[in-house]
């Protein structure tokens, strides 16, 4: 196998590229959009069943059936893929801020209060702060589990290391077949590693220390 990557260096560093790019960007954009819902939910408590309900249920539809139904809104490539990778990296991350921010202590947020702070400058300076290590907790989990959605993905010509796997099922017999499965399989998990030992340096960078401790 090292002989099979070597003569395809170039093409396959392009292709985990591709793949970390795509999962980065879906759980940016998924944790923009959980942290908003989340936000709305615990303004609005009666809302808090319905979000968990839906990541329940969203976590169990196949990624592969959900692929199909974007298919005829979005086509086949990159688009279809970041949407269906976004839709599940929202779930997990969705389910923490919930829980995250209904754990801020209420005293603290009326003290903030009482000092003149605003509703907004209370949730970025006090209520996300003190979620954030829980909400992160969401992001990883969200990243872990979109490194193999993503490769899924490669079924509607998606960027990344799942061509490669598809590639090898699709050659099953021939002489790289298993080259090419089994380098992207392992080329997916080394990357999950990475970025999920990036997330923790983050977190260590991004939480102060009275809440780490």
């Amino acid at each position: 196998m090292w002989d099979f990557l070597s003569d395809r260096r170039a093409q396959f560093l392009i292709s985990a590229w591709n793949h970390a790019y795509l999962v980065i960007l879906a759980v940016i954009f998924a944790t923009v959009i959980a942290v908003a819902l989340a936000v709305l939910v615990t303004r609005m408590p009666k809302l808090e069943p319905v979000a968990n309900a839906v990541s329940a249920i969203g976590l169990t539809i196949p990624s592969l059936a959900l692929i199909g139904l974007l298919i005829p809104l979005t086509g086949l490539g990159a688009s279809t893929a970041l949407v269906a990778v976004t839709f599940y990296a929202t779930l997990p991350i969705l389910r923490n801020a919930v829980v995250g921010l209904q754990g801020v202590d209420p005293t603290l947020v009326e003290s903030a209060r009482g000092m003149g702070l605003s509703e907004p400058m209370t949730l970025l300076r006090i209520r996300l702060p003190l979620a954030w290590p829980v909400i992160l907790s969401g992001i990883r989990v969200s990243l872990q589990m979109c490194m193999g959605i993503a490769a899924i993905a490669a079924y509607v010509l998606g960027p990344g290391l799942g061509g490669w796997i598809f590639q090898g099922l699709a050659q099953v017999g021939g002489k790289n077949a298993l080259n090419y499965a089994l380098s992207a399989t392992i080329g997916i998990v080394v990357l999950a590693l990475i970025l999920d030992v990036l997330l923790l340096l983050l977190g260590r960078l991004t939480t102060s220390k009275g809440v780490r401790v």
